[in-house]
């Protein structure tokens, strides 16, 4: 149902080397690549992310309640790709561990632009 998501960012080339970095650890690479965007996926039938800047010319802002999830098949790349955004010099939202009663194994960060994000393994 989901095409693609877009998070914005105010400085293109720090959030591109932000995710360039960050995805390859779940083996993503940029798929396309515009004046304003990037775009990165990790096969044909994933949903794609893109870092953009604002088509209004607007300063990017995060959205309170808004919350992107990236989907890994193991809770090893939950605590890598967790532990890469803040070595990257992302904010944490809340550690790596078990949510709730069914075993979700996730955890939260915010990106270097405030964009919030989950890192999960559906198990």
């Amino acid at each position: 149902m989901i095409g693609y998501v877009m998070v914005g960012t105010n400085d293109l080339k720090r959030a591109a080397k932000f995710y360039d970095e960050l995805l390859a650890v779940i083996g993503a690479k940029r798929a396309m690549e515009f004046e304003t965007a990037v775009v990165w996926s990790d096969g044909p039938n994933s949903t794609p992310l893109s870092v953009t800047l604002p088509y209004d010319g607007q300063p990017a802002t995060h959205g309170n309640g808004t919350m992107m999830a990236i989907a890994v098949d193991s809770n090893d790349k939950v605590d890598a790709l967790h532990a890469k955004a803040l070595e990257l010099g992302a904010t944490d939202e809340g550690a790596v561990g078990v949510r709730g009663g069914g075993g979700f194994y996730c955890g939260y960060f915010r990106d270097l632009d405030g964009n919030k994000f989950n890192i999960y393994n559906p198990g």
